[in-house]
């Protein structure tokens, strides 16, 4: 895949050498040729590392989880927010969240006390219970400039989807999650709180009024994640 990429850059270059103006269209067609190998790889790995846990044996794992993620409008206090809705999320990615709360890579006293003591096959239990939940029936209501989000939400695409269903299992559905968890989620990559180097670069530059946007944005589009009902 890389020499592929290497040399669709190395054809795009013998051509552009006839026209010595310089454009920024020339820096996005670089990115995007190196976005597509990103994803590339990305896939690759996603697809060794497919969830092949039990959602019978997760949903009984789940249970010390539910005070919080089974609980509709329940939230995290200082600072607060409402916890993630988790129903329907990218199993790939409930392992990779659930291994980083562990490491302590991801500053939570709670999760990382409850990620701790898991061992592979229960993270991979877990999410196979998560992922097995059917999307909303209905979009949530939100607050933000969706309209404005939508327009900002273009270098999220590649990852996350256009309407934050993407389908590269390890990163996180986006559609129907908690507004404010998706600015407080953004907050940490800024900050450095939570660290990613993509997500981190790609939030760098960021407003507030951009993050609020956005947030709004993937909260309020269709076929989204719910909270896990238990019965």
């Amino acid at each position: 895949m890389k020499l592929l990429a290497g040399r669709a850059e190395r054809r795009y270059r013998i051509s552009n050498d006839s026209n010595p103006k310089s454009t920024a269209e020339d820096d996005m067609i670089r990115s995007v040729l190196w976005q597509l190998l990103v994803l590339g790889i990305s896939g690759v790995l996603a697809s060794a590392a497919q969830a092949a846990g039990d959602p019978a044996a997760g949903k009984s794992k789940f249970a010390t989880c539910a005070g919080c993620h089974a609980i509709p409008g329940y939230t995290n206090a200082y600072p607060t927010y409402h916890v993630p809705r988790l129903g329907g999320q990218h199993a790939d990615y409930i392992i990779v969240a659930l291994k980083a709360y562990q490491a302590g890579e991801r500053k939570h006293p709670t999760m990382h006390a409850n990620a701790f003591s898991l061992n592979e096959q229960d993270m991979q239990d877990i999410a196979a219970y998560l992922s097995s939940f059917p999307a909303a029936a209905a979009p949530y209501p939100v607050r933000g400039d969706t309209a404005a989000g939508k327009t900002k939400s273009a270098a999220c695409a590649a990852c996350h989807g256009t309407d934050g269903n993407g389908i590269i299992p390890i990163y996180p559905r986006l559609a129907g999650q908690q507004e404010d968890y998706l600015r407080k989620a953004l907050g940490d990559y800024q900050s450095g709180a939570r660290t990613n180097p993509i997500m981190g670069g790609m939030a760098k530059p960021l407003s507030p009024q951009d993050i609020t946007d956005l947030a709004s944005y993937f909260a309020s589009q269709p076929k989204g994640l719910v909270t896990v009902q238990q019965e």
